[in-house]
């Protein structure tokens, strides 16, 4: 029994999570001010999301072939080389619109694979540190919450000084630190390394597996729910976190400097709302959590930011928030973690993970093109409104109840008449993430 595995895994993330923070602020203000242009600053969301779904649908079954710890490793040590390139060429004086959105493209094709090979290993590295699976998924969103909090902050200061383009080296780097952790501390791990085929490869056996996830998501009516509601909200998210908050920034609050202060406090009560749902959430009603939770972080930072002008407002709203946000996650990853045996893991995962993120692209995009043509008050409460309809699903429909059942007829109860219950110790994917920030 070890721990070391389970603790590179989380520095990793850290690293990885906080580099990706600067790459969040700093990409939509580097469009903003080389073009001026909102607009332009939903292209490059689009372009940066659009190859996440096609890695997150196909990826499950490669991740297990090639083997999660290579998977995680060769992913960041791509995205070092595509966020590194964009300042590097506008240095040179070469960098072209269409370029940056190319190399925007790639790292959100490899970026999404390698963090589902890390994600998929939790069960595993809980189990080598000697603790539950609950509690390493609290700590494991906790620490990404606060990479995110320190990422963020860090961002606001270095545009604010150097631009944004320092920014992105930075992130540059922390990809290829979280490489030489994962090829460093996982070896031996028998779960990060490549797991055989039940058969011989080829594209139907590959396309069996792909199947298998599928199959198994759209039978499970509290995961095809949460999927929907997921990928409702991460594209309204991304509107936000790509445009919205970078367009109010820049209009209304000062600069990059207030943006990413924003951000950080926003990551700073997630990880606060993470590590008390670690201890105490177990006490209470998942479904009732998670509905109270979603509400508070998804419309009311949409509606001040529409009604206000300066800073104070909304960082109070996005500091109770960050709360609400905080504790998602642990939720989802336990609900998840009961229901998806260990061998469709990362086929269940990719398939998630792709119907989360499948509005992301066109979020970025909508957010860009409403707010050249209606402004950007109007677009926040076109988006705070669809954001509070979705999130009142938990309420509505009937599936959401199963979430505080846990025992196999429970399971059974969640499922299709014709899909047998899942043991209720199986391991399970990664839930699906929303992307609040």
């Amino acid at each position: 029994m070890s721990r070391r595995p389970f603790a590179a895994v989380l520095a990793a993330n850290t690293i990885s999570i906080a580099g990706s923070s600067l790459t969040l602020i700093g990409v939509p203000w580097f469009v903003l001010q080389t073009t001026g242009s909102a607009g332009r600053a939903g292209v490059v969301a689009f372009c940066a999301t659009l190859p996440v779904i096609v890695a997150a649908l196909v990826g499950g079954p490669v991740i297990d072939r090639i083997g999660r710890r290579r998977v995680s490793a060769a992913s960041d040590l791509i995205c070092a080389l595509s966020v590194g390139a964009i300042p590097l060429l506008h240095y040179a004086g070469v960098l072209e619109f269409w370029m940056l959105c190319a190399l925007m493209a790639v790292g959100g094709l490899v970026h999404t694979p390698g963090l589902t090979a890390r994600g998929v290993l939790l069960p595993d590295l809980a189990e080598h540190a000697g603790t539950t699976v609950a509690r390493a998924a609290s700590l494991y969103d906790a620490v990404s919450r606060g990479a995110r909090m320190i990422g963020a902050a860090l961002a606001g200061v270095l545009i604010a000084v150097f631009g944004a383009e320092s920014a992105l080296l930075l992130d540059a780097a922390t990809f290829a630190a979280s490489a030489l952790l994962v090829t460093a501390f996982l070896r031996g791990v028998p779960a990060a390394e490549p797991q055989p085929a039940a058969g011989k490869v080829s594209f139907a056996g590959y396309r069996a597996e792909l199947a298998e996830g599928w199959t198994f998501l759209t039978r499970s009516r509290l995961l095809a729910g949460i999927t929907v509601m997921v990928m409702m909200t991460n594209g309204l998210d991304q509107g936000w976190s790509a445009v919205l908050l970078p367009v109010h920034g820049r209009e209304a609050l000062g600069g990059a400097t207030a943006v990413g202060l924003l951000v950080s406090l926003f990551g700073g009560f997630a990880l606060l709302g993470a590590l008390l749902y670690g201890v105490w959430g177990e006490r209470f009603s998942r479904r009732a959590v998670y509905t109270a939770a979603f509400l508070l972080c998804g419309a009311p930072r949409y509606a001040v930011a529409a009604f206000t002008d300066t800073p104070l407002p909304l960082a109070v709203t996005l500091a109770l928030s960050g709360l609400g946000a905080g504790v998602l996650n642990p939720i989802l990853t336990t609900v998840v973690y009961e229901r998806v045996p260990d061998e469709l893991r990362s086929r269940v995962s990719g398939v998630t993970t792709a119907g989360c993120e499948l509005t992301m692209p066109l979020g970025g995009l909508a957010a860009g093109l409403l707010v050249d043509g209606l402004g950007a008050a109007r677009t926040l409460l076109l988006f705070g409104g669809a954001y509070l309809l979705t999130t009142l699903a938990p309420l509505v429909f009937p599936a959401w109840r199963t979430m505080e059942r846990v025992g196999p007829a429970d399971l059974s109860a969640d499922v299709s008449r014709t899909e047998p219950a899942v043991p209720a110790s199986a391991h399970a994917a990664p839930a699906p993430r929303p992307s609040a920030s």
